[in-house]
């Protein structure tokens, strides 16, 4: 089956601005970006604070993932209609209303939100929807720095808790090992404690991790809009399948070194040393799943695509 490339053409009827536009346009658009972190940074700081709870211990990268978005996607400026310029007034107003809104009732997540939303506009602003659609989605990444709303990380974790310890135990049960869900535990015959499915074991950083990683990876890579989708949906399975891995392996190592139940090197060497390998693996399958994608559709350069030139099989 073979795809055709559309990115290669969405430029074509864009004027570009000339060298001096286009500088004092990335100038007003560096100052515009500067000032909405200045004017968010006391939530911005408060939601660092959450980086070092083991949840959202990612959130210091993804700043970092999406300046590397906006750099790898970028395209030259070109002329902006008037009405993408209101809009993006228009949007600005309003994430700066809600910002004062939702610092005043002391909504967090509205608060966010608005933060985003700003930005957003602030490519409207100086660019327009061309500078939109390159430039909006590394901005719109930067929601994965920020922690899950307190209902849905209660309502997701108890799921995802309970997920992980019945999936783990019918695992070890089909290896052959005498195991028992106990409430968020496995009480597994050879040990002495029961094996204790913590929050940071439950899949709802791992979803958000791998969640981050399939967009990122998403808007890195020269695919067709069905490929793309198909690296979104897995998240959810693959961070599921990783962490259920990571906690049989826990339990099986812990058989084999029974010493490792108590704190100590041991305990720290095979619990942390579970919780990267299955980042590894995690990253593993994404990969493998992109290299199968790959195989399955070719891309069609836009130049043959334009010139009716035939289509491979």
């Amino acid at each position: 089956m073979a795809s055709r490339d559309i990115d290669s053409m969405d430029w074509s009827d864009d004027i570009p601005l000339g060298e001096a536009e286009s500088r004092q346009a990335w100038i007003a658009f560096g100052v515009l970006v500067a000032a909405t972190v200045v004017c968010y940074g006391n939530m911005l700081a408060f939601t660092s604070t959450y980086w070092s709870n083991d949840l959202y211990s990612h959130g210091w990268i993804v700043p970092l993932i999406g300046a590397y978005l906006f750099w790898d996607r970028r395209r030259p400026l070109v002329e902006t209609e008037t009405l993408d310029r209101w809009i993006g007034v228009a949007i600005v107003t309003v994430g700066l209303v809600v910002r004062l809104g939702a610092s005043w009732n002391n909504n967090n997540f509205f608060d966010r939100l608005s933060f985003i939303a700003v930005l957003l506009g602030i490519c409207l602003i100086v660019g327009g929807r061309s500078l939109l659609k390159w430039a909006g989605p590394a901005f719109a990444f930067l929601v994965f720095m920020f922690p899950f709303p307190y209902q849905i990380e209660n309502t997701f974790l108890l799921k995802l808790l309970g997920w992980a310890s019945w999936a783990s135990t019918v695992i070890l049960q089909t290896l052959g090992v005498g195991a028992v869900k106990v409430g968020q535990s496995i009480k597994i015959d050879s040990l002495d404690t029961p094996l204790m499915v913590a929050e940071a074991c439950s899949g709802l950083r791992m979803l958000t991790v791998f969640g981050a990683m399939s967009v990122a990876l998403a808007l890195l890579v020269d695919r067709p809009w069905w490929d793309r989708l198909a690296i979104l949906v897995s998240a959810i399975p693959i961070a599921l399948a990783s962490n259920i891995i990571r906690i049989v392996s826990t339990g099986l190592l812990f058989m084999a070194f029974p010493d490792a139940q108590n704190e100590g090197t041991l305990h720290s060497v095979i619990h942390d040393g579970a919780g990267y390998a299955m980042m590894i693996i995690g990253m593993g399958l994404l990969f493998l799943e992109l290299g199968i994608l790959s195989r399955l559709t070719v891309p069609v350069e836009a130049d043959d695509y334009a010139a009716g030139s035939p289509v491979p099989a």
